[in-house]
């Protein structure tokens, strides 16, 4: 989702910017970005495609506490906006995955919706825990990457609805009715991964602990030690164990190839 306008249109410049700057900094196609700016543009435009065959909303719907997670403030407000002016409530922001689970803690949402890619903890890694601190809440993953290896483990991990930026905002809105129904919704086109068999045909068990993805994805992002321990609130002689545990378990021994892993497994943006 891209940003508005003060006026309320679309600003092209801005877009374009987001796009290729910031929400896809792996771009080094011109023409790649400009097509994806143009979907962008394009959903933003017509954010009531496919509203108009969805059923009204009633007061229970419009009644929903929606917390917000992305850690670019362009995207988060952008997406804000479509969710206020359809009249959602949204009860917080984060701009990473463990201050989005700090948050539904103390907040109990309805629904939280989570960008991918965000640091300290992904969205997926961040979904998991939301669901164990609060119960209540339905996970909502926003996300550029519709490639099958990410849609294959949010499935496998039991996240019930897969959302892509680049599709109308109606795609969002109707995300949220269905998963506030409690059932499961995926954009269209996303490879007919729709199912947990499929998933775990088309992706591999994951050895790792809740644990060890957790300091993978903090020593992919290139946090010491100390860092790492300092963070999630554990020793340094911890962190040392859980990282020799994990490069013994996936047989890579140089940081190069966790970033490679973890880059596969969607736990960090390429």
């Amino acid at each position: 989702m891209g940003p508005h306008a003060r006026g309320g249109a679309p600003r092209l410049e801005v877009t374009r910017r987001w796009v290729t700057e910031i929400a896809c900094p792996g771009f080094t196609s011109t023409r790649s970005a400009a097509r994806t700016s143009s979907a962008c543009l394009r959903s933003l435009a017509r954010p009531d495609v496919g509203a108009r065959r969805a059923a009204p909303r009633g007061d229970s719907e419009m009644s929903l506490r929606i917390l917000l997670a992305d850690d670019h403030v362009i995207v988060r407000q952008g997406v804000k906006n479509l969710l206020v002016g359809e009249g959602y409530k949204v009860v917080g922001e984060a701009t990473d995955g463990r201050e989005a689970v700090r948050l539904a803690q103390v907040l109990q949402p309805d629904i939280a919706i989570l960008d991918l890619s965000m640091p300290l903890l992904n969205g997926l890694g961040a979904a998991c825990e939301i669901l164990k601190v609060s119960r209540r809440t339905k996970p909502i993953l926003l996300t550029l990457h519709r490639e099958a290896p990410f849609v294959t483990e949010a499935i496998r991990l039991g996240i019930k609805a897969y959302v892509v930026k680049t599709q109308a905002a109606a795609d969002l809105f109707e995300a949220i009715r269905v998963v506030a129904r409690g059932e499961t919704y995926m954009s269209p086109n996303l490879f007919g991964v729709t199912s947990p068999e499929r998933a775990n045909v088309s992706l591999s068990s994951d050895p790792l602990s809740r644990r060890e993805r957790e300091i993978l994805q903090l020593v992919a992002e290139g946090k010491s030690t100390k860092e790492i321990a300092d963070l999630l609130g554990i020793s340094f002689n911890t962190v040392e164990s859980h990282r020799t545990r994990l490069m013994d378990k996936l047989n890579i021994h140089e940081r190069a190839g966790l970033v490679r892993y973890a880059v596969r497994r969607g736990l960090i943006q390429p």
